[in-house]
């Protein structure tokens, strides 16, 4: 990731010298830089390049212009990362309402808004609003997109994380069960996406008390994202949160204990003392050693 960054850092100074700071491919790229730093775990870095890169979206291309709808759909996905619900709902909504006026119900940018405005309202615990919304996305793009496309399985994946939320592992097990085995014929083995539905899958063990089949599942989904990912990926470092916890539900705390140590660590180290994931890793420890 740190190779990305510098990467697209020299690409956005090029198009700033070369085409000018207002130019729509300098835009693009610090749209693009924000991203990496997101993606990195970042947001420090990545909110305010999103914000000021949203205000001149909109002050140069128009606060229609697709390249505009999509920076502040980035921003809101920023803002919930960095769990600011109260700026990231709204923010979402507005977007929605302005692609569906500007682009229509069916467009994959606006199926996106809606896939995204249900996560934030399952994030604040509204699953009344946030489960209908994943349902009627995940049909309208398996209609547009067809059942294979990767956004079709990014909700289908979301709904049933929505699903294992209200408690419903009837629901929820079978379709991550699906999604995985879609995404691995679909876009391979380590894709991240695919990574991300196996770790899924491994949480729904768990949550049903199948810790057999649930921790082997963290330990080859940790295993695989420091080979593709890095040991300091955000991911990598959530999913050694979830097998040290996985561990400690089995009454493993010599496995658990100084795997939340290590992560807590790292997670200080590469995201910040403030990051959501540091602060959850530092609760688990707690109660690891004081439970």
């Amino acid at each position: 990731m740190n190779r990305a960054i510098t990467l697209i850092c020299r690409a956005l100074a090029s198009r700033a010298g070369v085409l000018g700071e207002d130019h729509p491919s300098t835009l693009a790229s610090r749209n693009n830089l924000a991203n990496a730093y997101e993606s990195a775990g970042d947001l420090g870095r990545a909110i305010p390049l999103y914000e000021r890169t949203l205000a001149d979206q909109a002050r140069v291309l128009g606060k229609d212009h697709p390249n505009t709808l999509i920076s502040r759909n980035n921003l809101a996905g920023a803002y919930r990362s960095a769990g600011d619900l109260g700026r990231a709902i709204p923010l979402y909504e507005r977007t929605l309402a302005d692609q569906v006026r500007v682009l229509g119900e069916d467009h994959p940018d606006t199926l996106g808004s809606r896939n995204n405005l249900a996560s934030a309202y399952r994030s604040a615990g509204d699953l009344g609003r946030a489960i209908p919304l994943y349902e009627r996305t995940l049909a309208d793009q398996a209609r547009v997109l067809g059942e294979d496309h990767p956004d079709t399985l990014t909700s289908r994946n979301n709904l049933a994380s929505a699903y294992r939320s209200a408690g419903d592992l009837g629901r929820a097990i079978p379709l991550y069960e699906r999604t995985l085995a879609d995404r691995v014929r679909v876009l391979g083995e380590d894709h991240p996406n695919t990574l991300a539905s196996r770790n899924n899958l491994a949480g729904s063990y768990e949550s049903a008390g199948d810790l057999g089949r649930a921790i082997p599942m963290y330990e080859r989904t940790l295993a695989d994202r420091v080979r593709v990912l890095g040991e300091d990926h955000p991911d990598t470092l959530g999913s050694r949160n979830n097998l040290a916890y996985a561990y400690r539900s089995a009454g493993d705390l010599g496995r658990a204990i100084p795997l939340y140590e290590r992560t807590l660590n790292d997670c200080v180290r590469v995201l910040g003392e403030d990051h959501p994931t540091t602060q959850t890793v530092r609760s688990n420890l707690d109660v690891a050693r004081n439970g």
